[in-house]
């Protein structure tokens, strides 16, 4: 090979290489842009908008701080009517003897032991067992719940077939088709991707299972939101100030309803998870909502 045609193919060579070298360049930049997107997303945190990693210790750190005062601040929020609303959360369930319950976001017991009592409020002659499994990502919520079902004799030792767990609403650690019914009552809009919960509790559920949520939602009637948002704002986290010695959860309590989806905008939601004739029904104007969905 003369030196003309040497120097062409070393021109070609390096020409092949540097092209190599600059696409795996490039791969290696719109991939790394691709990771630190994603570790950038961002979500709300009531009105703040924070890095979603972000938002989890946020959460935690509210339920974490207000557990103990948790029970006597909803009494005091809702002058005892969130009392009424769990009663119909569970009337509206309806559930039978051999139900296997998951109460996610459940950590103090609230609709379990509304559950529990239902059932035995029902005949069972031939002795069907039932289960529930409450489920939190809160230590501190689930500690509560647990002395709660202690005083309340809702124990194993008293027949009660019931499990305490902790963990992510986004990440359930069941296996596919595990549960007849899944409940989540004032906790979907504290998870950071609804999505993501709502796909799981879809996931878990046997064919024919049934989603239900409890949750705070918007009210129509311009004067009566006026007034909400009024008593929201001012009287709610004085009150928590007050009970719990905490502010700021509760301003974040009051911040996150309202960016919480709207009715027709969260069934959309529950019906892209895939869940089926998916329905609500709003209790006092609009102050909350029940969705249900179900799983075919």
């Amino acid at each position: 090979m003369n030196l003309s045609k040497q120097f062409r193919f070393s021109l070609f060579r390096d020409y092949n290489v540097l092209k190599k070298q600059s696409f795996k360049t490039s791969c290696y930049h719109r991939t790394n842009a691709k990771i630190n997107e994603d570790n950038d997303k961002t979500t709300h945190f009531g009105f703040k908008t924070v890095k979603e990693s972000e938002k989890v210790k946020e959460v935690y750190s509210v339920f974490e701080n207000v557990a103990d005062s948790y029970d006597q601040m909803n009494d005091a929020m809702s002058f005892g009517i969130h009392r009424i609303w769990k009663d119909q959360f569970i009337q509206k369930l309806n559930p039978q003897h051999g139900c296997k319950l998951l109460d996610c976001a459940g950590g103090t017991g609230d609709i379990t032991f509304r559950y529990l009592q239902h059932l035995q409020n029902k005949p069972n002659p031939k002795a069907v067992k039932s289960h529930v499994t409450v489920f939190d990502i809160n230590a501190n919520m689930l500690d509560v719940g647990q002395a709660r079902a202690s005083r309340l004799g809702y124990t194993v030792e008293n027949g009660h077939d019931i499990d305490w767990v902790q963990g992510d609403a986004e990440k359930l650690p069941f296996e596919d088709n595990t549960f007849t019914a899944y409940t989540i009552a004032f906790g979907i809009r504290n998870v950071t991707r609804i999505d993501k919960a709502l796909s799981e509790a879809h996931r878990v559920l046997k064919p024919g299972g049934r989603f239900l949520c409890l949750e705070f939602s918007h009210v129509e009637n311009d004067l009566l939101r006026w007034a909400y948002d009024q008593y929201s704002f001012q009287i709610i986290p004085v009150l928590g100030t007050l009970i719990a010695g905490q502010y700021k959860p509760y301003q974040y309590l009051v911040e996150s309803i309202r960016r919480f989806p709207k009715q027709e905008e969260f069934k959309s939601m529950i019906t892209h998870a895939g869940f089926k004739n998916v329905s609500y029904e709003n209790l006092t104007f609009g102050t909350v909502a029940i969705h249900e969905g179900h799983k075919c």
